[in-house]
């Protein structure tokens, strides 16, 4: 989503010009360039599709069946990782414990079909700002507490930079996280000011804002996270200029802000 307006094609081939070695996809871009076809492409390439986004919205009724479908594309792709985005309160809803119920009951149902299909289903706790509409799943806590009851393998957690950076409880849940064997994505995005209207594209390019992108990188280092670190910004400036150029920059951002020692 960062450069979504590359096709998919154009973004794998610079994805291997740049040393890139893994794609974090969208399900509506895979949908619309073929499921098979997406995963051709990308194996082919031999690149890693590190996560696929995204399923959830559990606190409305009937999607249950998505998010299966989500499950099968994400096995389709070769990923082992689905995002999700939990929902937000029901339309006219205001118990946010009963809509936090809600997802613990959707997981019970999916975490059994996406384990025999070696999928695992990894929680993403969005800021406040969107409990209303998108994730009644606020902090990193509530999302482990939603994950817990499940096998590692089959639940764990998304951490997100642009979502948590601002709760002091964060570094100790990521340790929790971490020694359970529960952070199955790490994103970076930025904290920047003023927020757009609908705030949904307000994520800032790396080392634009107010986040301390390396000290993150550190802390889930140390929680003995080895997989794969994202970048995903939703960012209409980012969107409106050259993909190719915006990649490029991502790059030297990642480099600049959030590498650490260790080569990661």
């Amino acid at each position: 989503m960062t450069v979504k307006q590359l096709a998919l094609p154009e973004l794998v081939a610079h994805c291997l010009r740049l040393g890139i070695p893994g794609i974090g996809l969208w399900r509506e871009p895979v949908q619309e360039y073929g499921v098979e076809a997406a995963a051709k492409l990308v194996r082919e390439a031999g690149l890693t599709v590190t996560t696929l986004c995204r399923g959830g919205f559990f606190t409305t009724a009937g999607n249950l069946d998505d998010n299966r479908a989500a499950i099968d594309e994400a096995a389709t792709l070769g990923t082992d990782t689905l995002v999700l985005v939990s929902g937000g309160l029901p339309p006219g809803g205001r118990d946010l414990t009963e809509a936090r119920a809600r997802i613990a009951a959707a997981l019970t149902e999916l975490a059994p079909y996406a384990a025999e299909r070696g999928i695992r289903l990894a929680i993403e706790p969005l800021h406040p700002m969107y409990a209303a509409d998108r994730c009644v799943v606020s902090t990193l806590d509530q999302a482990l507490d939603l994950a817990e009851p499940f096998p590692a393998s089959q639940v764990g957690v998304v951490v997100d930079t642009y979502h948590v950076w601002w709760d002091d409880r964060a570094p100790a849940a990521v340790a929790r996280a971490g020694a359970a064997g529960r952070i199955h994505a790490f994103q970076l995005a930025d904290w920047t000011t003023p927020l757009p209207a609908g705030v949904l594209t307000g994520r800032g390019q790396l080392g634009d804002g107010t986040v301390d992108l390396r000290e993150w990188c550190e802390r889930v280092d140390a929680a003995g996270y080895t997989g794969p670190v994202e970048v995903e910004l939703f960012n209409d400036g980012l969107w409106s200029r050259n993909g190719v150029e915006v990649l490029e920059e991502t790059v030297l951002r990642y480099v600049e802000h959030a590498l650490l020692p260790t080569g990661r």
